[in-house]
């Protein structure tokens, strides 16, 4: 669906990609990480060719993107960051502009419209301005107006930041929906859960550059940590942590002010048995014990170093 090869952007003495190389299977739901300035949007933008670059190729669905590729960029949807709607058109209005960008048959595009509105479940607030509309449903609104024309390959680009709960969910199923009608979806999120929940794939950016693409259980696999494990309300002296360092797996502890224990181990059996044995012996008492194996956000911070909300 989509192959980047060797993709080099600067911006003066500043290399926002560096040799970027990325392949999408058709059918997939990709997911696209990185720390800010990690290349992320500059990646987008010339993909959608909104950018020249420097070197390198881009194919999108067996040919190569230019900025006259029309025929190409109609099968093409884009749900950006920021909501970009008219405030002068009612809801319907809105849909109806964006899809008439790429059909101009009008029986065809009242009917995508229809299917759009019912899609993203905003039946009840078609004539409404996108000013009265809540933070989740004008999500909804910008999701409908990139998706009404029926492209093959959606980027969307964090479509759920700053929604309630609800209708965060709503989004997450319908892009799932999305994916089940045939549509091939580039997913950038803040939200770790999010991507590790709905992405059959996802690459980490940093610096320009891919640093890691896998499965989710493939990714986790390529770092340190194989298990966390907190314990609450624990009375520790230093002799206790450098004994707790020393355990088999054991490669980094925490005990911070709160009196909370953090040992991180790589993978292996017993690991929490070992810790709790320890402190059984020397008669140290604690609360909340949990184990956690890791998490997509250990991967990130591993292989990144970096928070993603930074």
């Amino acid at each position: 669906m989509l192959h980047i090869k060797n993709l080099v952007k600067r911006y003066g003495e500043l290399v926002a990609l560096d040799h970027l190389n990325l392949d999408i299977r058709e059918g997939e739901i990709f997911g696209l990480l990185g720390p800010n300035g990690s290349g992320k949007t500059t990646a987008i933008n010339c993909i959608l060719a909104l950018l020249k670059y420097d070197k390198g190729s881009i194919t999108v669905m067996g040919k190569e993107m230019h900025p006259d590729s029309y025929e190409l960029k109609r099968q093409i949807g884009v749900v950006p960051q920021n909501v970009a709607v008219f405030d002068q058109m009612n809801v319907q209005a809105n849909i109806d502009y964006f899809c008439g960008l790429y059909v101009t048959e009008k029986e065809k595009r009242k009917q995508l419209v229809e299917e759009a509105i019912e899609f993203v479940g905003l039946q009840d607030y078609r004539k409404m301005m996108p000013a009265k509309l809540s933070g989740g449903l004008l999500r909804r609104l910008n999701i409908a107006c990139g998706i009404a024309h029926k492209p093959k390959l959606i980027i969307m680009d964090e479509p759920t930041v700053a929604v309630d709960p609800q209708s965060r969910n709503r989004i997450l199923e319908g892009i799932q929906e999305l994916n089940r009608q045939g549509s091939t979806i580039i997913y950038t999120s803040h939200y770790m859960e999010e991507v590790e929940q709905i992405c059959s794939r996802i690459m980490i950016m940093d610096h320009g550059r891919a640093i890691a693409t896998g499965t989710s259980d493939e990714l986790k696999q390529m770092i340190r940590t194989g298990e966390t494990i907190h314990i609450s309300g624990i009375d520790l002296k230093q002799e206790h942590l450098a004994v707790i360092e020393t355990l088999p797996h054991v490669f980094w502890t925490d005990y911070d002010e709160e009196k909370t224990l953090t040992v991180k181990c790589t993978a292996g059996k017993h690991n929490l048995i070992r810790v709790l044995n320890y402190l059984q012996e020397q008669e140290i008492e604690f609360g909340q014990v949990t184990s956690e194996r890791p998490t997509l956000n250990d991967v990130f911070l591993e292989i990144t170093g970096k928070e993603l909300r930074d």
